[in-house]
């Protein structure tokens, strides 16, 4: 007797297909000329299937980023929390450094900052999304800092990761420099320096 096909293992690869399918076009056409139908043909699958998971074209291209930089969802967003603020600081921003540095996830990212710029619906889907769930994961572990005494008790934490990624978007943004782990350490020095609790 022949053994059945598994649907939970043919879903999870239509599933796949479909978010590789999605970055791949992002990059190619842009968030604006990619379609549902372009996604299916790529992948393989029919509109319906992706329809069965997915809203809209943009909740697939956010999953399909979003599982780049999270291949393992099911471990929850949260930073590390070695108890040392600085030395965790450092693993994010060189991870967060090299998969800007990434190809293939720098490429799928730039066309979709491109159409968030001048599309604010995007934007806040984006946001809530992504951008907003990762930042709280950030927050939580300045909070933790916050309590250890190892950042100023009264920061505005929101500003605060500005103040700490902003720099590192307008270096990826404009091209301007090298994505390298030493500049991720510098980051996250100066940022240590201007956040510390005041002696």
């Amino acid at each position: 007797m022949s053994k059945q096909p598994d649907p939970t293992r043919r879903s999870e690869r239509s599933r796949q297909a479909i978010l590789t399918a999605a970055r791949e076009l992002v990059s190619e056409v842009g968030y604006a000329k990619l379609t549902i139908e372009a996604i299916a043909a790529r992948a393989g699958v029919g509109k319906q299937t992706i329809y069965r998971w997915w809203p809209s074209k943009g909740v697939v291209v956010f999953d399909s980023i979003l599982a780049l930089s999270e291949p393992n969802a099911d471990s929850g967003m949260a930073l590390p929390d070695t108890g040392d603020i600085e030395a965790d600081l450092k693993v994010v921003m060189r991870a967060t450094v090299a998969e800007f540095a990434d190809p293939a996830f720098e490429a799928p990212i730039r066309a979709l900052t491109t159409e968030i710029i001048n599309d604010p619906g995007l934007a806040a889907q984006y946001q809530e999304k992504l951008a907003g769930p990762v930042d709280e994961a950030k927050k939580a572990r300045l909070r933790s800092a916050q309590r250890a005494g190892q950042i100023a008790a009264d920061a505005d934490l929101d500003l605060a990761l500005e103040l700490l990624y902003a720099p590192l978007f307008q270096r990826w943004l404009l091209r301007s420099g090298p994505l390298t782990p030493e500049y991720a350490d510098t980051l996250v020095d100066l940022f240590l320096t201007a956040m510390r609790p005041p002696v």
